[in-house]
């Protein structure tokens, strides 16, 4: 789960482009970056952090230009250091800078191919920069002194051809312009927009959400379809074309439960009005389980943020009170993704405190996005209690997370799945909860496509265990847990040593 974005302006593009990475924050606050083009000129800085951490005056001043693309980052693959930060850069052909969210699945091959046939050097652990190479080497072999349109969309199709997974990815090219791309199965979100100058042209911008496109005064034009490649040239000309042979709509369901920002639409799809869907169909479960005798549930209670939207709807079917009974911390990060059961435990503490007026003798529905550790969740249970809550029930939008994501969200492996298995009395019993109800994968399905009935698939890998790409066997599985347990991050960061990147680059071509 990254952010990336892509303006091709008609002025200086450096402060849009840092508050288009403000916007996308919650897509990854360990590192920043971004790479601006002035004439025959480079201007890239990256550090780990957040964006405001990342980026002070003196840089912001460095990265002149009217070009240039962006990147938010949490670690997939790879470590969290300074080193993995993008965008990422080759110099041939013609200088080529790539943001990039997803995960490649057949990334050991790739690199192998990039190394030994295409005598091309990753100097990294990401596979970001393994789709660069591979992109750049389809440019290069078709020999243009100056890119164009044609060329360009020719190299995705060559991307396409050779990289499986999920990548939805931004690319600035030195000459040339700005262009994104989506894997055939359109597993990420890419977004594209125009912004009238009033006098002086269109700007266009291209964004992991839609909401960074609006928060800039950016009409959305329309998704890059799965595929589809959205090429901008150096004049500010807009090319559309498709890229791949079959290509086949599936996103990923897991941005409308938690990791999209609900102003979004992705795919012709709200995702707050699919959250509010969701806590519909999960209140008409709970009113089903206890239809004779009646619920218990005297408040219902979101945690906080995700999941605002869905208890609304719950609390108003079960005519009940909507109460905040816990104020958040919003400079904590998401707890799922660090790195260590500890400093997990610990965090929960620090980001979320209860009111316990709103607790004492009361019976309460907790309702969360989702559970995947169950660390964040046994806490809060915890709190809800130790503020005098007479019993406490938890009620969750979505599934049980059983599968590890390999497209892109930097999940736990398998084994360290709160509901790896467990039946969801014994997650309820484990959680400390007096009863715990999921959503069912119809209902969340049902919930998003009624946004989009031209949708007839998603990725819903993380529930049930179908990865739609049709690549992804036990062997793939067994080595990504090798590489995602904790103690294997922590023996990564341990090594981590490297400093911020400030560069600038000159294009001798």
């Amino acid at each position: 789960m990254c952010g990336v974005v892509g303006i091709v302006g008609k002025g200086p593009v450096n402060q849009d482009i840092y508050d288009a990475l403000t916007v996308l924050q919650h897509r990854g606050q360990d590192a920043a970056g971004i790479v601006t083009v002035d004439g025959d000129r480079l201007h890239l800085r990256k550090d780990t952090g957040l964006v405001s951490q990342v980026f002070e005056q003196r840089h912001m001043q460095r990265l002149a230009g009217r070009m240039g693309i962006g990147h938010v980052r949490y670690p997939t693959a790879g470590t969290s250091s300074s080193a993995e930060a993008q965008p990422m850069y080759v110099n041939s052909p013609y200088g080529i800078s790539l943001a990039h969210n997803g995960n490649l699945t057949n990334a050991d091959d790739l690199v192998a191919d990039v190394f030994r046939a295409e005598l091309r050097h990753v100097n990294t652990e990401s596979d970001s920069e393994i789709l660069l190479n591979v992109f750049a080497h389809e440019l290069d072999k078709l020999g243009a002194f100056v890119p164009g349109p044609e060329h360009i969309f020719e190299a995705i199709s060559g991307v396409h051809a050779r990289c499986s997974g999920a990548y939805a990815a931004v690319a600035m090219i030195m000459g040339g312009g700005i262009v994104g791309f989506r894997d055939p199965h359109g597993i990420r979100p890419l977004v594209y927009g125009c912004r009238d100058t009033r006098g002086g042209g269109e700007e266009y911008m291209i964004a992991s959400e839609s909401a960074a496109l609006a928060v800039l005064g950016f009409e959305i034009m329309g998704d890059v379809g799965p595929g589809e490649a959205v090429y901008i040239d150096i004049e500010g000309r807009l090319h559309v074309q498709q890229c791949a042979d079959e290509p086949s709509l599936t996103p990923c369901i897991f941005e409308h439960v938690y990791l999209a920002r609900p102003d979004s639409i992705m795919d012709d799809i709200s995702v707050h009005k699919a959250r509010l869907r969701m806590g519909e169909k999960l209140a008409d479960r709970i009113l089903e389980r206890f239809d004779k005798e009646g619920h218990e549930i005297d408040v219902v209670m979101p945690i906080p943020e995700t999941s605002r939207t869905a208890a609304q709807p719950i609390a108003h079917r079960l005519d009940v009170k909507l109460r905040e009974g816990f104020v958040k911390n919003r400079y904590v990060g998401r707890t799922f993704i660090m790195p260590g059961q500890n400093q997990r435990r610990k965090s929960v503490r620090q980001k979320l405190n209860a009111i316990d007026l709103e607790f004492n003798g009361k019976n309460v529905l907790l309702v969360e996005d989702s559970v995947v550790r169950g660390t964040t969740m046994q806490e809060i249970v915890q709190q809800a209690r130790e503020a005098g809550a007479r019993k406490v029930f938890v009620a969750v939008a979505a599934p049980p997370v059983r599968y590890p994501n390999v497209y892109g969200i930097d999940m736990p492996t398998a084994t360290e799945f709160v509901a790896y298995n467990r039946t969801d009395d014994e997650v309820g019993s484990y959680l400390g909860a007096d009863w715990l109800i999921y959503q069912s994968l119809d209902d969340l399905v049902d919930s998003a496509r009624e946004g989009n009935r031209g949708i007839n698939r998603f990725d819903c890998s993380v529930f049930d265990g179908d990865y739609v790409t049709g690549d992804i066997d036990d062997a793939y599985l067994e080595r990504l847990s090798m590489d995602r347990n904790d103690e294997s991050k922590q023996r990564r960061d341990a090594e981590v040593t490297e400093g911020p990147t400030v560069i600038e680059l000159h294009n001798h071509a």
